[in-house]
């Protein structure tokens, strides 16, 4: 350990470079948390053992590039779907990104280091930094808070693991104590001394993250019945035209059935454009011309005691010409009946819109989405009212990371309905989507219901436990009870102020102990 310790001090930047690419191997799809843990130890000690705060932030920085390369390499795939820009742009895509979001761990390595005196101030410190630095990534400049560190604490699809904790913690406080688990191994391998603390520093966190691997208890059923569908609709061919009506096809004929049930597709399942109103030219750009025509089609689809909850696109009109579109889902009762619309509000830069456009464009950059006109934001969480079929918060595909931003506080839903497309994020992206919405679904107590085009899709319910799922690349349907929401949380009553709390008890802890050793 201490020949290791020494090489690192010797190389610190670019050993906390392989540190962060081995921290991101704890998130899905390899799941690989003692690692997390271990690395996480190394960069402690080369933050508490760096001479200057510059060096320590520096040090920080090295560590989150090496992380966001690795964990985030599945945007590179997005890039293999598109003609007009080369695919090796993609990659350039990930260590750009990746170079700003090592900004919020040099954040963290900087709050720890200012008090590094006291061995306990310089963890507590870093553990409650941790904690607003991904808060910070969450939301400035949009946010993108994809992998928190808390994700690695979370356990297979039956056991919650650590992440049970999340209803009195928040994701974010969560991977702050992740930062303290790790801490209590990066002091371990700093004793000169194999004695009974030692060996209490290191199985600690074993127990913590291997004790609560129990599957968690049955959740009650709701009366509500779902179809949830999974069409494997892969992104090569989803957006040609020539392929609509053989797509519409494979999704009527996994719908098949009676009775009162929620039909569930997922984002991009309706080519056709839903509502009245449009320029007669926009109908005429989809299978479908006649926009009743369409819904009556999907009422049939479905029956007429069903209600479909799907992916659409709405435009926006001004001056006979489209100036806009809304990412949304709609949702649509057997007789072909709009019931009502959620617009996704948190939409993906340069995916679904061109930030910066007046400079990127003339530059051959364009977004990933297809079409000519940027999407629109929605005005964020809102609950559907669906009669007999309960209230839905809805999150349209990568909304759900997002964590204290995916439910109306004024009007709980009874469960949340997450529709994406996740074909074009590889091997590595829908593994780690699906996390992510299974520590919504236990900070909020409440079920989540995943439709997506290619997979992963999946139940959730309010433990996080996945009570169904679609592997990916497959095509399929799930038939079940909408499990019955929990009672709310107090992450769901203070939202991210828990967290925050928690990273100011941190932090003062961890000023105090410092000032204290220094006196």
């Amino acid at each position: 350990m201490q020949r290791w310790l020494d090489l690192g001090l010797n190389h610190p930047r670019k050993i906390a470079l392989v540190l962060g690419a081995l921290a991101a191997t704890g998130f899905e799809p390899l799941g690989l948390w003692p690692l997390t843990l271990l690395a996480l130890a190394g960069l402690i000690a080369l933050v508490r053992q760096a001479p200057t705060w510059q060096q320590a932030a520096l040090t920080g920085w090295c560590f989150g590039v090496g992380h966001f390369s690795l964990g985030n390499n599945w945007i590179a795939t997005a890039f293999t779907y598109q003609a007009n820009m080369p695919a090796w742009l993609g990659w350039v895509a990930v260590v750009l990104l990746s170079l700003y979001l090592a900004v919020y761990p040099a954040l963290a390595a900087l709050a720890g280091w200012l008090a590094r005196r006291s061995v306990p101030g310089f963890v507590l410190a870093l553990a409650g930094g941790w904690i607003v630095s991904e808060w910070l990534r969450s939301w400035v400049f949009t946010g993108f808070a994809w992998n928190p560190l808390g994700a690695a604490a979370l356990g297979g699809f039956e056991r919650p693991g650590l992440a049970l904790l999340l209803p009195w913690l928040g994701t974010y406080a969560l991977s702050g104590l992740v930062v303290l688990l790790a801490g209590f191994w990066w002091a371990a391998g700093a004793r000169r001394k194999r004695d009974l603390r030692a060996v209490a520093l290191v199985l600690g966190p074993l127990g913590a993250l291997l004790l609560p691997q129990f599957a968690a208890p049955p959740q009650d059923l709701s009366a509500r019945r779902y179809t949830l569908v999974q069409p494997d609709i892969r992104q090569e061919i989803l957006n040609d035209p020539a392929w609509f009506e053989a797509q519409y096809q494979r999704l009527a004929r996994l719908s098949r059935g009676q009775g009162e049930r929620l039909v569930l597709w997922p984002e991009s399942g309706v080519p056709d454009y839903l509502r009245d109103g449009y320029p007669e030219r926009y109908y005429l750009d989809t299978y479908g011309a006649d926009p009743a025509l369409a819904r009556r089609r999907l009422g049939l689809a479905i029956g007429p005691e069903a209600m479909l909850l799907t992916g659409t696109v709405d435009l926006e009109i001004a001056r006979g010409r489209a100036v806009g579109a809304r990412n949304s889902v709609t949702a649509l009762e057997g007789s072909g009946t709009i019931r009502g619309s959620y617009a996704k509000a948190h939409l993906v830069p340069y995916g679904e819109y061109l930030a910066l456009r007046w400079l990127l464009e003339p530059l051959g950059v364009e977004r990933l989405v297809p079409g000519g006109i940027d999407f629109w934001p929605g005005p964020g969480p809102r609950t559907l009212e669906l009669g007999r079929f309960g209230k839905a918060g809805v999150q349209i595909c990568y909304e759900i990371i997002f964590s204290g931003q995916v439910v109306d506080r004024q009007n709980r839903p009874d469960f949340l309905f997450n529709p994406s497309n996740d074909g074009w994020f590889g091997a590595w992206g829908p593994p780690q989507h699906l996390a992510q919405a299974r520590l919504r679904a236990i900070e909020e107590g409440l079920p989540v219901l995943r439709s997506t085009t290619t997979g992963i899709s999946a139940v959730v319910d309010g433990h996080g436990v996945v009570r169904q799922h679609i592997g990916r690349l497959e095509p399929g349907r799930l038939d079940g009870q909408v499990p019955a929401a929990l009672a709310p949380t107090l992450f769901s009553r203070l939202g991210n102020v828990l967290p925050l709390l928690w990273a100011i008890v941190l932090l003062a802890a961890g000023t105090v102990a410092s000032r204290r050793r220094k006196g």
